[in-house]
């Protein structure tokens, strides 16, 4: 019999659509599948087995109501997804994989998590990451760490390392994860999955739990290209409850996706195919953009001179907003509630017992900034607006940009990287970020084994274009293997 988790979505939906699978089914597939193979990947948190068997429930009600009057199938109906833990659900635990969090209850649901269930995905759960998604690894969980499912010994990336795992794993059939600078992208890559960083305002941001407001983005995680465009459809639009969520309705972004890469103007981003970058992920990121070029795309070096100015830009700025939001974790309101005597030590007690040594270290250099005579944070945004302008002016030429997504390969899980590793392991993926724009990982070839990830950015709201080249990688990517 056919492994279900192994499907994809559109081959899931056709299964539910003809009635040869029920929603119940499906979800008990995917839930045996958990529990099969949590034991060696550790992605998720919180395994919401009653909730999904619920929720398929309904599903498989509504679609006999929907094959009844001859209506089609809404394209998530049914199908089993999981949560990046830092996005809220209503009477579910939502811990940013934090002791600060760690029985924390949301009395809501994010947007995002609303409208999936509204498209009627079934929740499987809540998955791992960095502690309040700062980290490049899922490591710094306060609860342990997510293992790659290419190679368990690996990283499988951050902060959305369960989420990437879980799809790669076949434990859910999609998920969503968040990306501040790089974190949808670079866990992608790693596990060998399509992460996409939407322009900033595409996704409503409610219930959302902030990292750095200016920066932080949901994004969709798949194995394919066509099914992130569906689940980006199906989270996409404007939000009265968050400001910041653009007024554009989502559309299709799924209608253009086989149009390929003909006559289409591509840049490839000089600064990120520096000496930085292991030459193996160069040759192949380069081959993925011979391959777009024999497909009739034009195809040119092109430079991002603050791509550098860009890291230290970033590190301000997410640092000095960190440290902003993290301020409402007192003891106060929510959250840890220490032991003790008086009003200092309850918020002294609380945040140190809360709080992981990495997000102390961010807390304290965001305070510093913020409170710098220097203006630090001011003079940050003054590059985040010089970057914004060099990305202008490349996109009046060239109708997207590529890159690797990260410079490496995973490493060991446990190993440390060195400083000069650690400062540019988001090299590649903070600019786009930056600058909110939209920015695709898809992988791309194979280096020792694993897969290797490349980064196409486009300029705001060209997911559809992302989409477009994206598809066009992975069909020569498919051709290859096939013929190998």
């Amino acid at each position: 019999m056919t492994d279900l988790t192994n499907l994809a979505i559109p081959a899931l939906h056709r299964l539910l659509e003809t009635g040869q699978i029920t929603a119940v089914e499906l979800a008990k597939a995917f839930l045996a599948a958990i529990r099969q193979r949590e034991p060696q990947i550790s992605a998720f948190l919180t395994v919401t087995e009653e909730r999904a068997l619920a929720d398929a429930q309904a599903a498989d009600a509504r679609i006999r109501t929907l094959r009844a009057e001859g209506s089609p199938l809404p394209p998530l109906l049914g199908i089993p997804m999981a949560l990046k833990d830092n996005i809220c659900t209503k009477g579910i635990r939502t811990t940013c994989a934090s002791r600060m969090l760690e029985n924390f209850v949301p009395p809501y649901d994010a947007t995002a998590a609303e409208r999936l269930a509204l498209a009627g995905a079934p929740l499987l759960g809540k998955l791992n990451m960095d502690e309040f998604a700062v980290g490049i690894s899922t490591e710094t969980s306060a609860f342990y760490p997510t293992k790659n499912p290419l190679d368990p010994t690996l990283v499988p990336g951050g902060s959305s390392g369960g989420s990437a795992a879980a799809v790669a794993a076949g434990e859910a059939a999609f998920s969503l994860g968040s990306d501040t600078g790089g974190s949808v992208r670079q866990p992608a890559a790693f596990c060998g999955v399509v992460g996409m960083k939407p322009t900033y305002g595409r996704i409503s941001r409610y219930g959302l739990v902030a990292h750095a407001s200016s920066l932080d983005q949901i994004g969709p995680v798949t194995r394919t290209v066509a099914e992130n465009a569906l689940v980006l459809e199906a989270i996409s639009g404007p939000d009265g409850k968050d400001a910041t969520a653009l007024p554009f309705p989502p559309g299709s972004f799924s209608d253009v996706l086989e149009k390929g890469a003909k006559n289409l103007r591509i840049g490839l981003v000089s600064e990120f195919f520096s000496d930085i970058v292991d030459p193996a992920v160069r040759d192949a990121v380069l081959a993925a953009a011979g391959t777009l070029e024999k497909a009739g795309a034009g195809v040119e070096y092109v430079s991002l001179p603050s791509a550098e100015d860009a890291l230290i830009a970033y590190m301000a700025i997410s640092a000095a907003e960190l440290s902003s939001n993290l301020a409402r974790f007192d003891g106060v309101r929510y959250g840890k509630r220490a032991n003790h005597d008086t009003l200092s030590a309850l918020y002294q007690n609380s945040r140190f017992e809360g709080f992981g040594k990495t997000i102390k270290e961010r807390i304290l250099a965001g305070a510093m900034l913020l409170s710098s005579e220097e203006n630090a944070y001011g003079k940050a945004l003054a590059v985040r607006d010089t970057l914004r302008e060099e990305f202008a002016r490349l996109f009046a030429r060239f109708d997207a940009l590529i890159s690797p997504v990260s410079p490496r390969m995973p490493r060991p899980l446990g190993i440390k990287l060195s400083e000069q590793e650690l400062w540019y392991a988001d090299f590649c993926t903070i600019p786009a970020s930056l600058a909110g724009l939209p920015a695709l990982s898809v992988p791309c070839g194979f280096v020792r084994g694993l897969p290797c990830g490349l980064q196409i950015m486009g300029p705001a709201l060209s997911e559809g274009l992302l989409y477009r080249i994206g598809r066009a990688v992975e069909l020569t990517n498919r051709l290859a293997k096939e013929g190998a």
